[in-house]
This record gives C-alpha cells, structure tokens and sequence, in this order.
C-alpha cells in the first residue's frame, strides 16, 4: 500500500449487476470511501490505519452476507 496514492482495498459485485468497492485515501486523517456502481455512497475519517482497514472489513463482511462477491 503506498502512503501517497489513493488505496482499492476491495472489489465486490452483487449478481443483479451492481458492483462496490472501498479506496483508502492517503492523509491525516485518513479517509475511507466506499462507491457503489461508481458514485460514492459514503465517506469516514479514521485517525489510525487498522481503525480504517478493520472499517473496510465489517463493511466487506456485511455486504458479503447480503449476497455480493469478490470481484476479482
């Protein structure tokens, strides 16, 4: 992960067509974005990155157990 790009951290796609993904955008603090069919749906600040990245997991995890898939 460099510290100065921004970050895909995962890709899903639900099979009705929809596709989300997480970025991790670089700074202090640094913010986490999720985007579903390419807009954003929403955008969180964390001061520490293992805050963010456990974050991203929960939201990965919950979409999961709605029926989307790694897109990998």
């Amino acid at each position: 992960m460099d510290a100065l790009e921004p970050t895909v951290l995962w890709r899903l796609f639900h099979p009705g067509g929809r596709h989300a993904r997480a970025v991790l955008l670089p700074g202090d603090p640094l913010t986490l974005t999720f985007f579903v069919d390419h807009v954003m749906d929403r955008a969180e600040r964390f001061d520490a990155i293992d805050i963010a990245l456990f974050r991203a997991d929960e939201v990965k995890r919950s979409l999961m157990t709605e029926g989307w898939k790694d897109d990998e």
